[in-house]
């Protein structure tokens, strides 16, 4: 089993693993000092973009918006860097949700099988069988726009693949050996997950995890890009890129002189997710140096 020293220096071991440590390290600092890099628009709610004005028309960057202004006079500046937090934010709690309730689920599945493994296994083939951007796009417009409603949406679509990876190495542990012997000495169910199927499932699970952050991060855009995710005027990757679309497929102005409203945003969420996939593709070859490339 390796050791957090182990896995730290595993993953900074390599060109591949450094990138992604290095990019998902800034945007983590931008997360945490926003409030110092951007400023609060709203001390209430730091979330709400800051708006210069109401003019239909976007700004070039400049002094006072350093990435320039979508429609509407939202400064992109500031939704770049409070949308990192809000990313995060976002992403986090669908992944520990998720995964809290995959484990619970796939546990049941896997442990007792039977009945329940099958009624359960069916529901969850269920929601696998439906497309999951589409499936978070019909709860989203039933539950309407919001950060709690975009994270219930994630959540409902994202832990049935937790729970089939945890119900999967929970029928390769529970013929173990050392899981007989818990049996035979009276050890329960609970005890038996906490101490034993766990600590040996945890690997691939943190695998998913850091990749399915890259994965809900684009989600929440593409729900926010279509008007069903964050509230109008939030500082969200998607929204920005939104507001700016006409912008950029508008016959009556030059492609290139707004560019910047797509770019940046898009930037953004580009190097994030790519970020992650790097960790998550050097988690894989740390835990499971079977599938190494």
């Amino acid at each position: 089993m390796n050791s957090l020293k182990d896995i730290f220096k595993k993953l900074i071991s390599n060109k591949q693993s450094k990138i992604g440590v290095f990019i998902i390290s800034l945007y983590i600092l931008v997360g945490i000092f926003a409030p110092f890099i951007a400023g609060k628009y709203n001390p209430n709610d730091p979330y709400i973009s800051k708006q210069h004005s109401f003019s239909p028309i976007p700004q070039k960057p400049s002094l006072k918006a350093p990435f320039g202004t979508t429609q509407n006079q939202y400064d992109i500046f500031y939704s770049m860097v409070w949308g990192t937090r809000l990313a995060f934010k976002i992403s986090v709690t669908v992944v520990v949700i998720s995964a809290l309730i995959g484990i619970i689920i796939g546990w049941l599945s896997g442990y007792y099988g039977g009945l329940t493994d099958e009624l359960i296994m069916r529901f969850t083939d269920m929601i696998l069988s439906i497309p999951s951007l589409v499936l978070a796009m019909v709860i989203a417009s039933i539950l309407g726009p919001g950060m709690e409603k975009i994270v219930i949406a994630l959540a409902f679509v994202s832990w049935p693949s937790y729970a089939r990876l945890f119900r999967s190495e929970i029928l390769k542990i529970k013929s173990m050996d050392y899981i007989e012997y818990s049996r035979i000495i009276k050890a329960n169910s609970f005890w038996i997950l906490k101490k034993h199927i766990i600590p040996n499932a945890i690997y691939n699970l943190i695998i998913m995890a850091s990749l399915d952050i890259a994965n809900i991060v684009l989600m929440a855009s593409s729900l926010s890009f279509l008007g069903l995710g964050s509230p109008q005027g939030y500082a969200d990757w998607g929204q920005v890129i939104s507001m700016s679309r006409n912008w950029i497929i508008s016959s009556l102005s030059n492609p290139l002189e707004y560019a910047h409203i797509v770019i940046i945003p898009s930037a953004f969420i580009f190097f994030f997710v790519y970020g992650f996939n790097l960790i998550g593709d050097s988690f894989r070859d740390i835990f499971d140096p079977k599938q190494t490339r």
